[in-house]
């Protein structure tokens, strides 16, 4: 899941493109601008310019730098429902129903917290502030593979805890605000934070720590 630091050389520019390349060229630029810099970075001439064309080729597609951005944004929160499909696909599926609704938890939380540490310039661009909504959307997908977008993979988590006896149904409404909220709040600590230098080396065991209170405190 790791990237070089340094952006790819821009390709030669094109003549001509088929239909929807160029659309796809400018995302795919777009999502390479805010992995080292973040949502701040994604800049329509300079996804042109990576896509080797004018920069009045791009309006065809993205008629402003905010929808390249929302597209990007939407990218970024596709790669991290990803991440946490790809936590929650290791847990063995013979777990006792108690233990399995448990180990979702945890691992939607260590999927988030490993995309926030290994991709931190998506990160930022996935949950930079925005008036959309994180509904998937076809023009605008955010989920992952498995259909569901970040929020949703939180939220089913939480609902299996509630099918196992494990949290009291009166409990469940809300909840995925509260433990996302804790979630975030570390991972931004440590990627934006003070927290960086003091805990990012051993954010897997804080995040760990900080998961099992979140469990227990639902």
């Amino acid at each position: 899941m790791t990237h070089p630091c340094e952006p790819p050389a821009a390709p030669a520019a094109r003549s001509t493109y088929r239909h929807g390349d160029l659309s796809r060229a400018l995302l795919e630029a777009g999502i390479e601008l805010a992995r080292t810099g973040g949502p701040d970075a994604v800049v329509l001439r300079e996804a042109t310019r990576r896509a080797g064309v004018a920069p009045n080729a791009a309006y065809r597609h993205f008629a402003s730098r905010d929808a390249l951005l929302r597209a990007v944004r939407a990218a970024a929160l596709s790669a991290v429902a990803v991440a946490m499909e790809a936590e929650l696909a290791t847990l063995p599926p013979d777990l006792p129903p108690a233990e399995h609704a448990r180990a979702s938890v945890r691992a939607v939380g260590t999927g988030y917290l490993r995309f926030a540490v290994l991709e931190t310039g998506l990160f930022r661009t996935a949950f930079a502030r925005s008036d959309e909504p994180m509904q998937s959307r076809p023009d605008s997908p955010t989920a992952g593979p498995g259909g569901l977008n970040p929020f949703e993979l939180l939220g089913a988590a939480l609902d299996k805890l509630v099918a196992a006896g494990v949290m009291p149904p009166k409990r469940r409404p809300g909840a995925e605000y509260l433990a996302w909220a804790a979630v975030h709040g570390l991972a931004m600590l440590v990627v934006d934070g003070p927290l960086g230098p003091v805990i990012g080396p051993q954010i897997e065991l804080v995040g760990q720590r900080l998961l099992d209170m979140v469990e227990k405190g639902l």
